[in-house]
């Protein structure tokens, strides 16, 4: 019992809403159908009951009379009524309560011949009278048949107002999840726009709990957008203010005399303008201000051009000699992705840093580490590197390359070698 009701719920769990609304109307009104079906069965049952019990014993008074005046006894009536003296089948229960001086009457509406027997005493003997009940059988059936058929249909209708009823709720209940989807993937304009349900006379909403949580999301959302928006605010706004005083902060250093204190300043300054511009291209990408250059390129040309340009040893490889894929992109903007992707393996993995070219995929690897679980399931996070062993960063190398993908319409994909031989961060690039 416990299998089949835990294997009922799993059934119940993988319906959707809509059917769960209009099974669980169906099985109410199945129950409140079969409740009152049962009642008025009675009901109906108790009065052909009392009134074949009231003919039977009018017909036995009838009988008693006859059979006072003329000392006969009518055995047949036209109606099939049959009475007699002393009965052979009379039931045992009727006689002895006759005998006893009784008169009372027998109902049997179950048997195969239902009938109703009538009995009183006469003398030392019983008088009785039996009536069958055919008829009032067959009408009991054909009115159990109407109350079966009555019942379905209103169950029937019962489960199609509630999945029509249930239908409109799940739409709405769809659209709210769709709409809560597209903001958690960046879509903060994204609204549900539920008509609110009109006030009462004393001036409040009526009850709409759908109208409440949609209410509720397009709040989440707008706060939410505004919490953003002015980060990507601030962060451009430092920024842009930072560039004015590391520019001259630079200069100055130019001018220091040759030493290692002076070294270590460039080297500081020079850290921190990259940071500034880094910070100025997440804001540029964050406001989707950016417009790519695209064009028809050979990829596997360009990312070897790319490759000796980097200022730091790294090994091209191409999957089949020179894999010279034509791709629809902007050249600057793939350099500067690739350009992060490899620092980011320079920094953060440890061996030899391969860039390897197969049809129109650019393939970046390192035998470090590899990614931390959390940057493969929620993607980079700015300002945020990781697992210690990765090293120290801004966290915006792999943000960066994320944001200038989107704009090219390439798509990056990071993963740990299978192997556990290190990070590997592929881009997908559009054929031309």
């Amino acid at each position: 019992m416990k299998g089949i009701a835990r294997r009922a719920r799993g059934a119940l769990n993988a319906l959707g809403l809509r059917w769960k609304i209009a099974a669980l109307l169906a099985l109410g009104c199945a129950v409140v159908a079969v409740a009152i079906g049962i009642l008025v069965h009675q009901a109906r049952l108790e009065q052909v009951s009392a009134g074949a019990r009231s003919g039977a014993t009018a017909q036995l008074v009838r009988v008693r009379q006859l059979y006072e005046l003329t000392g006969q006894v009518d055995t047949a009536g036209d109606d099939g009524t049959e009475a007699a003296i002393d009965a052979p089948g009379l039931p045992a229960s009727l006689r002895a309560a006759a005998l006893d001086g009784q008169r009372t009457t027998y109902l049997d509406m179950g048997a195969a011949d239902p009938v109703v027997w009538a009995a009183r005493p006469v003398g030392d003997h019983v008088l009785s009278v039996r009536e069958p009940l055919a008829e009032q059988a067959a009408e009991m059936a054909e009115f159990d048949q109407q109350l079966v058929v009555s019942g379905a249909v209103v169950v029937i209708l019962a489960a199609l107002g509630g999945a029509a009823l249930a239908s409109r709720l799940s739409r709405e209940l769809r659209t709210a999840a769709a709409t809560a989807r597209r903001i958690s993937q960046g879509d903060l304009d994204a609204r549900i726009d539920h008509p609110r349900p009109p006030g009462g006379r004393d001036g409040r909403r009526g009850k709409d709990e759908v109208a409440e949580l949609a209410a509720a999301v397009d709040t989440m959302a707008a706060s939410l957008q505004q919490r953003i928006e002015a980060e990507q605010r601030f962060t451009a706004d430092v920024a842009h203010e930072l560039r004015t005083p590391l520019t001259g902060l630079h200069t100055a250093a130019e001018l220091l005399p040759q030493c290692r204190p002076t070294e270590l300043v460039r080297d500081r300054v020079l850290a921190l303008r990259t940071l500034t511009e880094d910070l100025l291209e997440v804001a540029r990408l964050d406001a989707e201000v950016e417009r790519p250059d695209l064009d028809a390129h050979p990829l596997g040309t360009l990312t070897e051009g790319i490759v000796q340009r980097a200022g730091c040893p790294v090994r091209f490889v191409a999957a089949c000699g020179l894999d010279d894929t034509l791709v629809r992109t902007d050249a600057r903007r793939l350099e500067r992705i690739i350009a992060n992707l490899v620092a980011n393996a320079r920094r953060h993995g440890a061996g030899s840093v391969d860039v390897r070219v197969a049809g129109p995929v650019v393939t970046v690897s390192d035998q470090g580490p590899g990614f931390p679980e959390h940057l493969l399931k929620d993607g980079p996070q700015r300002f945020q590197t990781g697992a210690r062993e990765r090293g120290q960063g801004t966290g915006l190398g792999l943000t960066i390359a994320f944001g200038q993908a989107q704009v090219i319409g390439a798509r990056v994909e990071l993963r740990n070698a299978e192997d556990g031989g290190g990070a590997v961060a592929s881009v997908h690039l559009p054929e031309a």
